[in-house]
């Protein structure tokens, strides 16, 4: 058991995570992606373990140098006019690649290689009229794309390059297409007859935001088969499409100019989704209604309806999704039919349309609805009976509407509603439990009053997901139940809010997130002395803050044995701000592995902190001005997170942070990217200053006293470092010359075979493991068979001769044994003589080219960290020659059976 314990503490481990900070490129792992999001704006987002993002890329071949061989999504902007070949050839594993560098033209090969690629874009300034030229077989390689997106640069209507035929989302974008067919001049491949293939499928074609696109060439796509074809903010009308010569489609979103809801266009292909939001429809003929019979989702947003012909659901009996938000439908008639037939309807939105009166059989043709959209309308009450024919409903949204007062269990008849929103509401709350109704209610948005009466929260007792809106000025309220045994996620948003709440985790035992958005603290802190959070929750894994800049003081954030995740934003008083210390914002947190500040009034960033969060991985800093990262943090640096963002944020101008140069350059094991404009008050800013370290060097005052002090320091490290000379003299010149003797018996060919020992065993042992030595190890070494093995050992205490030179001695007595026995303990390694001995020893063993035994016998565990120089006992520990001497008698023959079989017969 003892050489298991301790060879995991004294072999070294690789660093997972190699350490280094530039100006021009990001490294994150997917699950760490929302944290910095902001910078992966080039790339679709993605779940790959492994990005990296570049800026400013100006030489291509440079950048790349610095990114990660492993990296698997890689987006890249700056200016580079030519790609050569084979510029990515170093990634073979690439599997997303988003290029903004202002290409004008790649060479063949340029993509060479990239045979794991799954997704490409070529971005540029929309609108721009940029060409971009891609040789024919530009995309030979890509054997796995699946998506290509060419947004903003414009292609030769004749370009005819190949795609790859795993091609599945194809989408060119704010480029100079005036006519859809000159897809066909621009990818020859996708036609039919163009190539052996019979007909491609697309899962997505988009040619949205082409501003010049208006003209469809009949019969110019003929052949292609298409799932959903976008056409949004493009001129082309949306019946000219049926004209291409598509074989299939599913999907269409597009802009009309005539008010006949583009039904040919659905009619011919039989589409199963229409959208043409934006459109100015003003109304739907019968005739229109007439030839949309296999829509399933319909989008009529924003197009100017001001009612809906009768029997309007009755026309598309395969209807599930309807989307009517944004129109000026005072009162809806979708229900008004007078067969009766019911609609197999499962999504409405109606939302933004100033309804003011929902008739009683509003949506009594409705029963399979899931999901209603009421916000953002003039709606004063709704009526008891409204939802009865509703059973189905999970989601019902009401927000921003003037509803007052809603009777009891005015929800009683919504048995499955799970979802519920009223915020922005003037809704007077009754602290009446039935007020409610709903039995399966888990997900509330509600809206408090700013002056409440009463001031008791009444609350369904079952929620999962709780958000409350305040206004500010609000007293104190008590919740209703005392006890939410299976809330999970609660979002308190305002300044007014004072929940009475003593003990919060027996309120709120199951509790997982928590956010506090626009709240002071100064409501979940204590007001003493020390301001510390009081919600202690056990099973929170999620917390969020942010402070709207009205925190008076720090609030430390502690007791969350289970906290994986804080984000703190805009703690920062505006009024009154201060400098904090991360240690004044984090206490002991012993599960974070992610901590986001932005806006915090930090200030200074030292290894004070982070001794209480042993877990954390990722350190996210945004906006924050002035910052000195202090020189402990260099010192702590094996316990520091993975990674480090400084970003948006601002270095003091001071030669504090002059440090850092050493530690981004050689830390092993934290990723360190920092973000700074490099200018200080005064100073002429230098664009694309690549040097940060300079730049904080510049800080540092080159003055008469900083010499006088330096040559001073000087001169003191000298008087100090005298007695250390005369102790070389005795010790260190010795033992080189110990090593030299060494290597030079062994270059004359001297070899251990034949030859005669004076010693078979040299124990090295400091004075208080002596008497484990003489009661335990020299009666099994020296004593006589059969209990002993007869060997000759050398003692230093009996067998070094009196007078003689210490470490001529140790030299001559480990030359002269067969076998060196190192007895190590806490004492041992503390002793002078003892770490001369080992050192001596396991030097000799990796120096001599025919080297002496050496084995080590641990007394107690022994930490890495504790022996001398351990690196240069790897080689020894990888055969095994130690033992950990063990406490249980019964297991001691097993000791003596190995230290026997090692040390072999005299």
């Amino acid at each position: 058991m003892g050489r298991y314990w301790l060879l995991p503490g004294l072999l070294f481990s690789l660093p997972l995570v190699t350490g280094w900070t530039t100006s021009k490129c990001l490294v994150t792992e997917g699950s760490q992606l929302p944290l910095v999001s902001r910078y992966f704006s080039l790339c679709p987002k993605s779940k790959l373990p492994f990005l990296a993002a570049c800026f400013s890329v100006s030489n291509l071949t440079q950048t790349l140098e610095a990114v990660p061989r492993t990296v698997e999504g890689l987006c890249l902007g700056g200016s580079v006019s030519t790609m050569l070949p084979d510029a990515f050839s170093a990634f073979p594993g690439l599997k997303i690649l988003g290029l903004t560098l202002h290409l004008s033209r790649l060479l063949p090969g340029a993509l060479r290689g990239l045979r794991q690629l799954r997704d490409l874009s070529f971005l540029d300034t929309p609108g721009g009229k940029k060409s971009l030229f891609l040789p024919l077989d530009a995309f030979g390689d890509l054997i796995s794309l699946q998506r290509l997106q060419i947004s903003g640069p414009c292609l030769d209507k004749k370009a005819g390059v190949h795609l790859p035929p795993s091609l599945q989302w194809l989408s060119v974008q704010f480029s100079c297409l005036q006519d859809a067919g000159e897809l066909a001049g621009m990818f020859p491949n996708l036609v039919q007859g163009s190539s052996s293939r019979a007909s491609w499928t697309l899962k997505m074609l988009d040619l949205s935001q082409n501003w010049g696109l208006k003209m469809a060439s009949p019969g110019s796509l003929q052949g292609l088969q298409v799932e959903i074809l976008d056409l949004r903010g493009t001129q082309l009308d949306a019946v000219a499409v049926k004209d291409l010569g598509l074989l299939k489609l599913d999907v269409l979103y597009a802009e009309t100019a005539t008010a006949e809801l583009a039904a040919e266009t659905v009619a011919h292909f039989e589409l199963q989704g229409l959208n043409v939001g934006r459109s100015k429809l003003g109304s739907i003929s019968q005739e229109a209604l007439a030839s949309c019979h296999s829509l399933n989702t319909l989008g009529l947003s924003g197009t100017g309806l001001t009612k809906l012909l009768p029997g309007f659901l009755a026309a598309m009996p395969r209807l599930r999704r309807l989307d009517l938000a944004g129109n000026q439908l005072k009162s809806t008639m979708l229900c008004m039919n007078e067969t009766g037939d019911v609609s197999g309807l499962t999504t409405l939105d109606l939302s933004g349309n100033g309804l003011r009166v929902l008739p009683p059989a509003a949506f009594s043709c409705l029963p399979h609805l899931r999901e209603l959209l009421l916000q953002d309308n003039q709606l004063l009450s709704l009526e008891g009976d409204l939802f009865q024919d509703l059973q189905q409903l999970e989601t019902l949204k009401l927000g921003r509407n003037p509803l007052l007062n809603l009777g009891k269990n005015w929800l009683a008849a919504l048995p499955a509603l799970t979802t519920l929103s009223l915020l922005d509401t003037q809704i007077v709350l009754s602290p009446d439990p039935g007020f409610w109704g709903a039995k399966n209610l888990h997900t509330l948005s509600l809206r408090l009053p700013a002056h409440p009466a009463p001031a008791v929260l009444s609350l369904p007792m079952y929620l999962t997901s709780l958000e409350l809106h305040v206004a500010s000025g609000t007293r104190h309220w008590a919740l209703f139940p005392n006890i939410f045994p299976f809330l999970e996620t609660l979002t308190i948003k305002g300044t007014g809010l004072k929940l009475g709440v003593q003990n919060a985790s027996e309120v709120f035992p199951a509790l997982q997130k928590l956010s506090l958005l626009q709240n002071s603290l100064d409501a979940f802190c204590s007001q003493g002395t020390s301001s510390i959070f009081l919600w202690q929750l056990p099973k929170l894994q999620s917390l969020k803050v942010w402070g709207a800049g009205s925190n008076s003081r720090p609030c430390l954030i502690t007791g969350l044995p289970s906290l994986q995740e804080l984000k703190l934003e805009s703690l920062q008083s505006i009024t009154q701000p201060r400098s904090v210390q991360l240690e004044e914002l984090v206490g002991d947190l012993p599960q974070l592995q992610v901590l986001q500040l932005s806006s915090t009034g930090l200030k200074s960033l030292s290894a004070a902190a982070f001794q209480r969060l042993p877990s954390l991985q990722v350190l996210v800093i945004y906006s924050e001005e002035d910052l000195v990262l202090q020189d402990s943090l260099g010192e702590y640096s094996p316990q520091m997170p993975r990674y480090i963002y400084i970003l948006q944020s601002t270095l003091a101008c001071q030669c504090d942070n002059a440090w850092m140069e050493p530690w981004v350059k050689q830390s092993t094991k934290t990723y360190i990217h920092i973000r700074d404009n490099h200018s200080c008050p005064g100073e002429v800013r230098v664009s694309h200053r690549d040097s940060l370290t300079s730049f904080l060097w510049d800080h540092c005052p080159q003055t008469l006293e900083l010499n006088l002090s330096l040559a001073s320091s000087a001169l003191v490290l000298l008087l100090i470092a005298l007695p250390l000379f005369q102790e070389a003299r005795n010790t260190w010149i010795p033992y080189l010359q110990a090593l030299f003797r060494v290597w030079l018996q062994g270059l004359r060919g001297q070899r251990n075979e034949g030859r005669r020992f004076l010693f078979d065993v040299f124990v090295s042992h400091c004075r208080q493991d002596q008497g484990w030595v003489i009661e335990e190890l020299l009666p099994a070494l020296e004593g006589f068979l059969p209990a002993g093995l007869g060997l000759r050992l050398c003692l230093p205490e009996r067998d070094f001769e009196p007078g003689k030179d210490v470490v001529d001695t140790v030299v001559d007595s480990i030359v002269s044994s067969r076998t060196t026995l190192c007895v190590l303990s806490g004492q041992a390694l503390c002793n002078p003589r003892c770490r001369l001995e080992l050192r001596l020893a396991t030097s000799l063993l990796l120096a001599s080219p025919s080297p002496p035994m050496l084995l080590l016998v641990f007394l107690e565990p022994i930490s890495r960290h504790q022996l001398p120089g351990y690196h240069r006992l790897a080689r020894l520990l990888r055969r095994g020659d130690y033992c950990l001497w063990p406490e249980e008698e019964e297991r001691k023959s097993g000791f003596w059976t190995w230290l026997r079989g090692r040390l072999g017969r005299p």
